[in-house]
């Protein structure tokens, strides 16, 4: 574990653990629950989604082929695909990446060295009985519909370690999660870079990269002044989900 890397070898995982993988060249992550016995509880893009090309970067199975035939350690998921939170093995979980853990309770400094985001937060988990049985509760009512900005496996992963669920004022939906707000936040800094750069010789280009910082500082589910505790949080994405 480190700066460098969030690698964690499978011998040393515990029920509880927030764990990810990435996927689509290291473009987007794939997260979700680590529950024992080698599976992992986790949210994605149901099937129908997927063949409307609903969102161009999906935490869904990397090649919708693979879950045709049934895993002989875990079954047929696409029986468990009903609501979007399933139930696998850690190999399919992981389709060929590396496994990673996620870091709650980081300090401010580490936060902002991760320059990625999606890796860590300054939130705490709950106990990991507290966590099992969200992902429980999860996986027979669903997490809403998945959207890849708004309410996605990051999002779900979080609300089980932490009960808390980041919601948007406008609106019953939750987000934004880390890798999200990243996205969000580079679409501000990189032209306001460029601009930067072109106009003063880069040397104010600097001022940007505070701004990147700073959005996804402020982002994150440990400081921001909008996430709400789980009994709440649970009660809006239902409605969210029926309405």
């Amino acid at each position: 574990m480190g700066l460098l890397s969030n690698n964690i070898d499978r011998q040393e995982l515990k029920p509880g653990n927030h764990i990810y993988c990435w996927r689509q060249a290291f473009i987007y992550a794939h997260h979700g629950i680590y529950v024992g016995d080698g599976k992992v509880i986790h949210f994605t893009q149901r099937p129908e989604g997927q063949e409307k090309g609903r969102d161009i970067i999906s935490s869904s199975l990397p090649d919708p082929k693979i879950s045709d035939v049934p895993c002989p350690q875990c079954g047929d998921q696409n029986s468990s695909f009903n609501n979007g939170v399933i139930l696998s093995c850690i190999d399919c979980f992981l389709s060929g990446g590396e496994l990673k853990l996620f870091e709650y309770g980081v300090s401010r400094a580490y936060f902002l060295a991760n320059v990625r985001g999606g890796t860590c937060t300054l939130a705490t988990s709950d106990p990991p009985e507290d966590v099992l049985h969200r992902a429980n509760i999860l996986l027979e009512y669903g997490f809403g519909d998945y959207d890849v900005f708004k309410n996605n496996c990051e999002d779900f992963a979080i609300y089980c370690k932490t009960g808390l669920l980041v919601i948007n004022p406008s609106s019953t939906k939750g987000g934004l999660s880390g890798q999200a707000a990243s996205f969000k936040a580079a679409s501000g800094w990189i032209p306001s870079s460029f601009a930067l750069f072109t106009k003063f010789n880069g040397v104010a280009a600097a001022g940007s990269g505070v701004y990147y910082c700073y959005s996804r500082l402020n982002s994150d589910i440990g400081v921001r002044r909008t996430s709400i505790d789980q009994g709440i949080a649970y009660m809006l994405m239902l409605v969210a989900q029926f309405n």
